[in-house]
C-alpha cells in the first residue's frame, strides 16, 4: 500500500497532537505514513523528502512544528505539492503564538495552508478533502463525515429544546 499522505513533524514530542490527524485518515481509509524531520537538525534529509515526496505517490503533506516551526515552511518551498501546517505549542513556545506566525505568515509563492493550534484533526480533513477532489470514494466518505457532523447539532438541538428556564423561549 502506497502513501497518499505524509504526516511530518519537527520531533515525536508532537506526535500525540499529530496522531489526530493519522486517526482521521485511518477512519478514512487513506494510507498514510508518519515520520519526524526537523528543519532545524536534518535539514539533509527534510530536503530530500520535499524534492522528492511527489515521486513516491504522496499527494499531501501535513506538517506539524512547534516554537520557531520552520518545518513547513520549508518543505513548501522545496516541493510541488500542497502543505498543511500544524502549529504545535511545545515546551519552548510562547503560547503557540511563534508556531502559529511562523507557519501562517509565508511568502508570496510559498503557501502553507494553515489550520488551529493543536489542530491536526482538521489537518487530517482538509488532506482527506483534497485527495477527495479527484478520488470518488474518498469524496463520498467526506459528504458522510459532513453529514453526520450536522446529524450531531440537529441531535444537540432536540436535546437543548428539552432544557426548561423560565424565560427560555425555544
Amino acid at each position: 500500500m502506497q502513501p497518499k499522505v505524509s504526516i511530518i513533524m519537527g520531533s515525536t514530542s508532537d506526535l500525540k497532537i499529530m496522531e489526530e490527524a493519522a486517526k482521521f485518515l485511518n477512519e478514512m481509509q487513506i494510507p498514510f505514513e508518519i515520520n519526524a524531520l526537523s528543519a532545524h537538525r536534518v535539514p539533509e534529509m527534510v530536503l530530500d523528502f520535499a524534492k522528492n515526496a511527489h515521486t513516491r505517490g504522496i499527494k499531501v503533506i501535513i506538517a506539524g512544528a512547534g516554537g520557531a516551526a520552520h518545518l513547513p515552511g520549508v518543505v513548501a518551498a522545496l516541493t510541488p505539492l500542497p502543505v498543511i501546517g500544524v502549529p504545535c505549542r511545545s515546551s519552548i513556545s510562547i503560547d503557540g503564538w511563534d508556531s502559529i506566525l511562523s507557519i501562517l505568515q509565508m511568502p508570496a509563492g510559498i503557501p502553507v495552508a494553515t489550520v488551529a493550534l493543536d489542530g491536526a484533526k482538521n489537518a487530517g480533513i482538509l488532506a482527506a478533502q483534497i485527495i477527495g477532489t479527484g478520488e470518488p470514494a474518498i469524496f463520498e466518505k467526506i459528504k458522510a463525515f459532513k453529514a453526520d457532523l450536522a446529524k450531531k447539532i440537529s441531535s444537540a438541538n432536540i436535546e437543548l429544546a428539552k432544557v426548561k428556564y423560565e424565560y427560555k423561549t425555544n
